[in-house]
């Protein structure tokens, strides 16, 4: 009977989770709180996974090793723009739910609303380089001839629609940072699964559309975008919840914007070092040709498919950890961030174990290219062994920020990509002769240690006192 009820008991908490009602994360059990907000959050970031996977497949069934290259080089580039779009969601997420926490709900539509501006100003800088320096990108990257010629126009439409990309993520950090989350699981939902059905359209053609190629990957991408972000300046202006835009919010506040670059500023530093370094690292794998680059594609993008699930559950640590401090109550922020990672370890150790056991037959759904199946096998074979690092790893980064330190993170990144993960890579690639597969071992080296640094920095407590 008690085993009825306690099922009972865990639907109907999926059923909230799901359905989004509004609740009060700074009270009450830790463990309900968790599954509240790390389901959706989760759910979120699965969709996010599926599109990475969903593009590469797709482009790799052009059997065209220069497409799927392009695709692998670009996501390298954009990984900036991500990294502009996620450290600026780190400095809204924590400064609207340190406002909730406060349930001072009306600071927190404010600050929504710079970020907003805030994120408009930086993807347009960013859209017009994009379009009028996409091949000269592609070129420094180390894009060979094939590349060049069919990926210019890829790139050109990745980059010049990046405010689809900044202003999702950035809306989506005011939802999370509310408690919504719910209502990001859902743009999500729409803009990655009309990706998923305008993908084929596009890149291989249907009644009146022609077939782009690899460029339709892009065009179909920034549709779904879109209206994912047309989904969420709806709710913005029609919510019933905490963040409701109305005409009093609309104001650019200075004071607020700077506190918010600030914040911001650690953010997409600790992200702009970690995509840096994977720029470099895709670099150093290009050396080795374009089979060895699409299996590193392949197997980067499977390895997302997995990572990004887990830095849902890490974003559900960040809302609850910058809550529980706007309500003065840092030891359960503190305990939210223990028992969160300790739930992403079970999770990550888990497909660790599956991608030790089943990297060829995975990475063979993708391409038969004996080569770049070799390599995406290892990528995953190799990088899987830092599994279990990298679950604490991501939960307790994502604390800091949800505390709003986005200062630590940054230096702890500095020196555990730049001056340790690049300089590994490098040297077990080319002086050891390792290849492609010195280069994966350098990421499991460097992202494990990361994750012991940022464990034993956080467990000082200092993150406690920080304003926001």
């Amino acid at each position: 009977m008690s085993h009825t009820s306690e099922s009972n008991n865990l639907f109907s908490l999926l059923k909230k989770a799901l359905r989004g009602e509004e609740q009060d994360f700074t009270k009450g059990s830790l463990n309900r709180a968790i599954l509240l907000l790390a389901v959706p959050m989760i759910l979120e970031m699965a969709m996010e996974s599926l599109f990475a996977i969903v593009d590469v497949f797709y482009v790799s069934r052009l059997h065209d090793n220069d497409a799927v290259a392009t695709v692998g080089l670009t996501e390298s580039v954009m990984t900036l723009v991500y990294s502009i779009a996620f450290g600026g969601s780190m400095g809204v997420t924590a400064m609207v739910a340190r406002r909730v926490g406060e349930k001072d709900y009306r600071g927190a539509r404010v600050a929504a609303m710079q970020s907003i501006y805030i994120g408009v100003l930086a993807s347009i800088a960013i859209g017009v380089v994009g379009l009028y320096f996409a091949r000269d990108i592609l070129d420094l990257m180390g894009a060979s001839g094939g590349i060049l010629l069919k990926g210019a126009h890829y790139t050109r439409w990745m980059l010049g629609g990046n405010i689809t990309v900044m202003m999702i993520f950035l809306i989506n950090a005011v939802f999370r940072g509310a408690g919504d989350a719910t209502l990001a699981m859902r743009t999500l939902w729409i803009s990655n699964g009309l990706n998923i059905l305008l993908d084929p359209l596009f890149i291989f053609g249907a009644g009146f559309i022609p077939a782009f190629g690899v460029e339709g990957a892009a065009i179909a991408t920034n549709i779904g975008r879109g209206i994912g972000v047309t989904y969420q300046v709806y709710h913005l202006l029609k919510s019933k919840g905490v963040i409701k835009i109305r005409r009093d919010n609309l104001a650019v506040q200075w004071g607020i914007v700077v506190r918010l670059l600030k914040l911001s500023a650690g953010g997409t530093g600790q992200f702009l070092i970690a995509s840096a370094s994977w720029v470099f690292l895709v670099r150093i794998v290009s050396d080795f040709g374009s089979a060895a680059l699409a299996g590193y594609t392949i197997g980067i993008r499977v390895i997302i498919f997995t990572i990004l699930p887990a830095w849902g559950m890490a974003n559900a640590a960040a809302t609850l950890v910058g809550q529980n401090l706007g309500a003065n109550q840092p030891e359960r922020a503190e305990q939210s961030a223990w028992r969160t990672a300790f739930f992403n370890m079970i999770f990550l150790g888990s497909v660790s174990l599956l991608f030790l056991l089943l990297a060829e037959p995975i990475i063979t759904f993708f391409t038969s290219d004996p080569e770049a199946m070799k390599s995406g096998t290892r990528c995953l074979q190799i990088v899987a062994l830092g599994y279990g690092f990298y679950a604490y790893g991501m939960v307790i980064t994502q604390a800091f920020n949800g505390a709003g330190d986005t200062r630590t993170p940054t230096i702890i990144n500095f020196f555990g990509f730049w001056m340790f993960q690049i300089p590994l890579a490098y040297t077990l690639a080319h002086p050891f002769a390792g290849g492609s597969s010195g280069v994966y071992a350098a990421i499991a080296i460097s992202e494990s240690a990361i994750a012991i640094a940022s464990i034993l920095v956080f467990r000082r407590g200092k993150w406690k006192a920080v304003q926001v």
